[in-house]
């Protein structure tokens, strides 16, 4: 089942998108391996720049493209669909559609490649002062 974008786009909850998004621990059926030079490749060209750049700008900077959940630090594009060697080296275009493409946290990433039932947890929401008990109101 090819996943996109818009259908994710559709569920309201961070629990929902990671949901629909999950690979209940299964990687794509090739990895990078000795080949990661390929990835690498891909991640510092100019053309992955200018995608990567659109689809952090069209989700706010927010995991799963949600908001409220700000990313505060390095913002992950995740392929919803996973891409293999053969789609680097045939330059797929769904290695650059941004239908293809959302915006993750490394925890909410790791958590949809690696994560079973337990792996995933709501990020937290901070409050003013919520570290300081003294402060509280």
């Amino acid at each position: 089942m090819n996943k996109s974008y818009s259908e994710m786009k559709k569920l309201k909850t961070h629990e929902e998108r990671y949901e629909y998004l999950k690979l209940s621990g299964k990687v794509a059926n090739e990895t990078f391996g000795y080949d990661r030079y390929l990835n690498q490749a891909l991640y510092n060209s100019p053309e992955w720049k200018s995608v990567r750049n659109k689809v952090i700008l069209r989700d706010n900077g927010c995991d799963l493209g949600l908001e409220g959940f700000d990313i505060h630090g390095k913002i992950l594009i995740h392929h919803i669909n996973p891409i293999t060697k053969e789609d680097i080296l045939k330059r797929d275009p769904k290695i650059f559609d941004e239908e293809n493409l959302i915006c993750t946290t490394k925890r909410t990433h790791d958590a949809i490649h690696y994560g079973g039932e337990d792996s995933y947890k709501l990020p937290v929401t901070r409050t003013e002062n919520d570290t300081c008990p003294w402060k509280r109101r």
